[in-house]
């Protein structure tokens, strides 16, 4: 599967995401552009399906990429059981309009309730 590389390099693509996932399980949706809630997506989703399975090993995964305790613990505690018997498809992508200064594609990602 093609990775989109939004014109960042690899430590500065993975960085932007890991911030990106503590944003989006701290408020539960974040507004950015199409390309990068696109990206987002399947992180999330596998996030939420670590953090189903509730133990030391799946905690130690997520907190690989998702580097704030606290969110780690939001997400273990609150959303993942949200989630427990849904198969998949946490997160939705919204469309929005586009930025006036350059066109962008704005998009709302957001958990699914």
């Amino acid at each position: 599967m093609p990775q989109r590389k939004l014109g960042r390099t690899t430590a500065h693509r993975q960085a932007m995401f890991s911030n990106m996932l503590i944003d989006f399980f701290r408020h539960e949706r974040i507004e950015t552009s199409l390309p990068k809630a696109k990206e987002l997506r399947p992180l999330a989703e596998k996030m939420i399906t670590t953090a189903r399975s509730n133990d030391l090993a799946s905690r130690r995964k997520v907190l690989r990429v998702v580097k704030d305790k606290t969110v780690v613990k939001k997400l273990f505690d609150e959303i993942a059981p949200r989630f427990s018997e849904r198969p998949g498809g946490y997160t939705r992508i919204l469309k929005m309009y586009q930025r006036r200064g350059d066109g962008s594609e704005r998009a709302i990602i957001e958990l699914v309730e």
